[in-house]
């Protein structure tokens, strides 16, 4: 599989009610959009194309060199989102995976993206996405963290049997945080975003459900950390903390 194969498609919109105009919130001197993009290069695996409904994103992004793509502002997801945008950049289905990275992961490291596309050397997965092992105690009972339930099936590896807001498994043994950062083979996204809403989705409010619930096989990769997600005012302090951090100990100027 060539990085011709691979698009990291990067959604963004500017509806937080949490976080207003969150795409363009600056974080190490650059829009956050752009910060997410410049990792999505990093990992070095193929195309990164940001999709927006906005036209501000779409400038900043382009400003900064990067792709970017306008998509429909009535896209209930972001999966339906970069479905579309994929339609728009290669209508003749020659990219066969693809990365969905969330846009408010402005930390995350690049590895991590790489790790949920190695889950796809497996002929027999559908989707890929990664997890990491719960370490804080009020974690497991929080319903804001989504728990990846899964049986082994390699060291630092799981195939994925359920997602859910309760603390489970029950009982002695770790549990896992589950990390919304998702590789699809093309024929997979094609399907999932044709199906119509699951019960189990509709019950926890977890879009990934709805691909178990038909049968498709999502594997999931156990990564070291979770990446911040910027939802709030106070995420976005800390994002910029460690992008200082990490730019004052690699000695690069924002």
């Amino acid at each position: 599989m060539s990085a011709q194969d691979v698009l990291i498609l990067i959604p963004a919109r500017m509806a937080s009610t949490r976080l207003p105009g969150k795409p363009l919130a600056d974080v190490g001197g650059r829009p956050m959009i752009v910060e997410v993009a410049r990792r999505s290069a990093a990992a070095g695996i193929g195309r990164v194309v940001v999709a927006t409904d906005d036209e501000g994103v779409f400038a900043a992004v382009a400003d900064a060199g990067f792709e970017v793509v306008m998509t429909r502002s009535d896209h209930v997801s972001g999966s339906d989102r970069i479905f579309e945008a994929l339609g728009r950049i290669d209508p003749d289905g020659q990219v066969a995976r693809i990365v969905n990275v969330q846009g408010d992961l402005p930390t995350i490291d690049p590895a991590l993206i790489r790790a949920a596309l190695d889950l796809l050397d497996d002929a027999g997965v559908d989707i890929g996405t990664l997890t990491a092992e719960i370490t804080d105690p009020h974690e497991r009972t929080n319903p804001n963290v989504v728990k990846v339930v899964g049986s082994a099936v390699a060291p630092g590896r799981l195939r994925a049997l359920y997602f859910t807001r309760a603390t489970a498994p029950y009982g002695e043994g770790p549990l896992f945080h589950h990390i919304g950062l998702y590789a699809y083979r093309r024929a997979a996204l094609e399907r999932f975003v044709a199906l119509a809403p699951s019960p189990l989705e509709s019950r926890e409010k977890l879009e990934q459900l709805r691909a178990l619930e038909a049968g498709m096989r999502i594997d999931v990769a156990i990564v070291d950390t979770v990446p911040l997600g910027v939802d709030t005012p106070e995420d976005l302090i800390k994002a910029r903390e460690l992008i200082a951090r990490e730019d004052a100990s690699q000695g690069r100027a924002s």
